[in-house]
């Protein structure tokens, strides 16, 4: 029962990995390199989760659990340990800049949305959003990339007005990356620990719908359909945090974790994850 069981999970994995498989070669990313990321994960994970009375697990034990040698686990860990793996994913000024523009009563209207903002002015000009929270970047830099990429647009009178709420990045690999982060990961995460018995009291919220009968010349309008309605639940999920990130300290504490809805619930509960959200 237990093999069967082992093949199951293998063979489901097996259809996982052909999307990230074709990521990997469309970057040139052979299996030997893979295979590097892939024994890490193993060392770091069965390191930091499977100790015993809350203790780190050995070398030994982790190369018995995970089939390496006893040299190469010592290798890794040491390689772990100089932190030359955590993801670093930070936002971008743009990121930043159409964020505060909803969030920032400063930056609203009387509905709360974000105002129409002339581009001079000490308050509530687009000059003021982004001297407080772009960065370095100056605003006629950052006005000439919004309006590039269609987030603004600008009337006559040279005021500015936000047309899409979200930047997606033309950089290729910056959008895979953030993809992985944001999407996959949250995902997968919540898979993990929604499939763990020791959680069956505290699931994670996940749902799908899916049909396997829809016509061909039915599927470009049931998209539409879908993107919209998506786009709507996204915008309603970012007000709601922007409602309760309003009631915490501008900076990041300790106690402060990542929290994110896809078509699912995602809270951070893996302490040992390698990353810079």
């Amino acid at each position: 029962m237990q093999e069967t069981q082992r093949k199951k999970v293998l063979n489901s994995f097996q259809l996982v990995l052909r999307p990230i498989v074709k990521i990997l070669l469309r970057y040139g990313i052979g299996y030997n390199e893979f295979a590097e990321t892939v024994k890490t994960a193993y060392v770091d994970v069965s390191s930091s989760e499977f100790g015993i009375r809350g203790r780190p697990t050995n070398i030994s034990r982790v190369a018995v659990m995970t089939g390496l040698t006893r040299k190469e686990v010592r290798r890794l860990r040491t390689k772990i340990e100089s932190g030359e793996d955590v993801v670093t994913v930070k936002s971008t000024p743009i990121t930043e800049i159409l964020h505060r523009w909803h969030a920032e009563d400063e930056f609203l209207d009387s509905s709360g949305r974000p105002a129409t903002l002339p581009f001079s002015g000490a308050q509530k000009s687009f000059s003021s959003l982004v001297k407080k929270y772009g960065g370095d970047v100056p605003a006629g830099a950052m006005r000439a990339e919004l309006k590039r990429v269609g987030s603004i647009e600008e009337n006559e009178e040279g005021e500015l007005t936000v047309k899409l709420r979200s930047f997606w990045p033309s950089d290729q690999t910056q959008k895979l990356e953030s993809a992985l982060i944001h999407h996959v990961y949250p995902l997968l995460s919540n898979v993990s620990f929604n499939t763990d018995p020791k959680n069956e009291t505290e699931a994670m919220p996940q749902f799908a719908a899916y049909s396997t009968n829809i016509n061909a010349a039915d599927r470009p309008r049931i998209k539409r359909m879908c993107t919209d309605r998506l786009t709507d639940i996204a915008s309603s999920f970012d007000d709601l945090f922007i409602a309760y990130e309003s009631r915490g300290p501008e900076k990041k504490e300790k106690d402060t974790k990542p929290v994110m809805v896809g078509v699912y619930y995602f809270e951070e509960r893996d302490e040992n994850a390698k990353y810079d959200w």
